[in-house]
């Protein structure tokens, strides 16, 4: 078993699996779950900010110019593109060690009985999705 989730849904992805009612075995699995996606979401998050170093406007010691805690960007046209692909870039969560905790989170989800609507049913689709393809995997 395998799961992937796009860079782009890491943090929804994290909020909903923390709100879950959970205990015991399941609890701890899907806290090793959101570790894993803490973890990516630094990642990302630090890729961004090198992002829009790469793409800010320089001053004379070529350092980022910073305008109102953001950075000036040059061409926002191209620095969009590069989040974008930054942010379609996919997590791979094997079996192997992580196998008992995938099954235990999938069963957590699918056995779920919040009603979610909005976002958090947008995101929760994705997720039972992301575990059933990752059953074939």
């Amino acid at each position: 078993m395998q799961v992937t989730i796009k860079n782009a849904h890491l943090g929804q992805a994290t909020s909903l699996l923390f709100d879950l009612a959970l205990k015991g075995k399941q609890s701890r699995h899907r806290t090793k779950f959101i570790k894993l996606l803490a973890e990516r979401s630094k990642e990302v998050e630090e890729q961004r900010k090198q992002l829009a170093e790469e793409h800010a406007n320089k001053d004379g010691g070529d350092k980022p110019i910073i305008k109102d805690e953001k950075y000036d960007i040059a061409d926002q046209e191209a620095f969009q593109k590069d989040i974008q692909e930054l942010y379609e870039e996919e997590i791979v969560i094997e079996g192997g060690d992580h196998q008992d905790m995938l099954k235990t989170v999938k069963w957590a989800l699918d056995e779920c009985d919040k009603a979610y609507s909005g976002k958090e049913a947008v995101i929760y689709d994705y997720l039972c999705d992301q575990f059933e393809e990752g059953d074939d995997k």
